[in-house]
């Protein structure tokens, strides 16, 4: 005798797997894109955001996978992008987007989570190097990548010499040393070194306050994924932005054990320390982030720091910048109600 139930156990089945893939197609956390973050450094609270959307769970309510590849003094994660391994990879600055469009590498950068770039010029205090003009005569500490590009524009903005600059090599001894000497470093990070190691507390320039008006802590990604998958970028930036909100702003604790898993070597009270400077110096959240969001870009600035970079010799007049970032999915006030208010 035919089994009777066997038509209802099928359709019952059938009605299962359907509402199974109606709930996968309503609810992306069920089917998760995944993608590789590449950072261009050892993780630190200036990748906060990034871990703080993995950590609180942003990321999966947007749909993603994210795995966060911690860069280091020996790798260069912006080539695995480049090569299309990766999906995402943070940009330091402006300058290395330009730079991708004069090799005609198709790495755009599409959001920019710092507002001001955190590079510093640090000095010691009562010797007479109180004031910018003054370390132009200062033995200047600077390291390959900030010889090649800050203080190119160093020397033609306040005429800082070639013939002052000895190698940096992250090691902060020679500067404690002699006093007649400055330090570049990162306003989150140096000085509180400085401070441990040297028992004092420097001056400390954000060239950012005077003029160097590049982006930094971009998310670059690759001109063919824009175009292929604009969904996937837009919701990685727009969950990366509110990762940063509440980095900045919220309960930290989870993504900085995240950073700490990724990064043995760091401490608590350096991290407390990066983000309290975050805050202090407005590197995230100031100028057009207060009104655009976090994130945002605008065509008139990103002009203004190009042709600052022309007038250094960095780059010629005639290159087309443009295609060196997109505000395609930045400036539409993503986590603006995130942000405390006053």
């Amino acid at each position: 005798m035919a089994d009777r139930g066997t038509p209802l156990k099928i359709f019952t089945l059938l009605f299962a797997a359907l509402t199974l893939a109606a709930s996968v197609a309503a609810n992306p956390a069920l089917a998760l894109d995944k993608v590789t973050f590449a950072t261009n450094w050892l993780a630190e609270a200036e990748h906060g955001g990034f871990y703080q959307a993995k950590a609180n769970g942003t990321y999966e309510k947007y749909g993603l996978d994210v795995t966060i590849l911690q860069g280091g003094p020996n790798s260069n994660n912006r080539l695995l992008l480049a090569a299309g391994k990766i999906e995402f990879s943070l940009g330091a600055n402006l300058i290395q987007a330009f730079d991708a469009v004069a090799q005609n590498i198709p790495i755009v950068a599409v959001a920019a989570l710092f507002q001001k770039d955190p590079f510093i010029l640090m000095s010691h205090p009562g010797v007479g190097l109180d004031h910018i003009q003054d370390l132009t005569r200062a033995t200047a500490f600077i390291g390959k990548d900030g010889f090649v590009s800050v203080y190119q524009w160093l020397k033609h903005a306040y005429g800082f010499r070639d013939e002052n600059v000895k190698p940096y090599t992250f090691n902060a001894a020679p500067f404690i040393a002699d006093k007649n000497s400055i330090e570049q470093g990162y306003a989150t990070s140096e000085p509180f070194e400085i401070e441990r190691q040297g028992k004092f507390k420097p001056n400390v320039f954000l060239i950012a306050d005077y003029g160097y008006d590049s982006y930094s802590t971009t998310i670059e990604t690759t001109r063919d994924l824009i175009n292929k998958n604009p969904d996937l970028v837009q919701r990685f930036v727009d969950a990366s932005i509110i990762g940063w909100y509440n980095y900045i702003y919220g309960d930290n604790q989870a993504a900085n054990n995240l950073i700490k898993r990724d990064n043995p070597d760091i401490s608590d009270d350096q991290l407390a320390y990066s983000v309290a400077k975050l805050k202090d110096y407005g590197i995230v959240d100031s100028g057009d982030s207060l009104t655009l969001g976090i994130g945002a870009m605008r065509d008139v600035r990103v002009r203004s720091f190009f042709s600052k970079m022309v007038d250094a010799g960095l780059f010629k007049p005639y290159l087309d910048y443009k295609r060196a970032y997109t505000l395609q999915f930045i400036g539409n006030g993503v986590g603006l109600e995130l942000r405390p208010r006053q």
